[in-house]
């Protein structure tokens, strides 16, 4: 993980705050934080909570994993798995076994790519390909 930056993690919020229009004080407000802790954090003189940066990252509606990244508690590549992880779970048009295939076809990508370690052959999680046979398997067979 990468080191606090908490310098840039204030600038970048008093960026995000000021494109949302929003004062220090109803952004605190917002957020559930007091103002003056807020304003030591765009300061650079606090370092926040995974979960304060979540509560101010859903006040200025923003990525609470973008501010991770800028507060050096998330890597950026982990970032960009989270994301995407989530936009696939939060699809309607899919159902939960789609989605557990699709995220299952994604690790194995990932893997191949070699951005994720190789699976130990205690872990119980099926192989996308053998999922998907055993889905074509109950479609062909609608008594089981």
């Amino acid at each position: 993980m990468a080191s606090l930056n908490v310098g840039n993690l204030g600038e970048y919020l008093r960026e995000q705050r000021r494109a949302a229009q929003l004062s220090l004080r109803q952004l605190a407000e917002a957020a559930g934080v007091s103002n003056p802790y807020l304003s030591q954090i765009e300061r650079g003189l606090r370092k926040p909570s995974a979960e304060v940066l979540q509560q101010v990252a859903k006040a200025l509606r923003i990525s609470a994993e973008t501010l991770y990244v800028r507060a050096g508690i998330l890597d950026e590549r982990e970032r960009e798995e989270l994301e995407t992880r989530a936009v696939i779970l939060a699809d309607p048009s899919i159902n939960e076994r789609q989605k557990n295939v699709l995220l299952q076809i994604y690790d194995s990508f990932r893997r191949e790519n070699g951005f994720v370690p190789e699976q130990d052959e205690t872990d119980e999680a099926p192989r996308a390909d053998e999922t998907l046979k055993a889905d074509a398997r109950k479609d062909d067979n609608p008594h089981s």
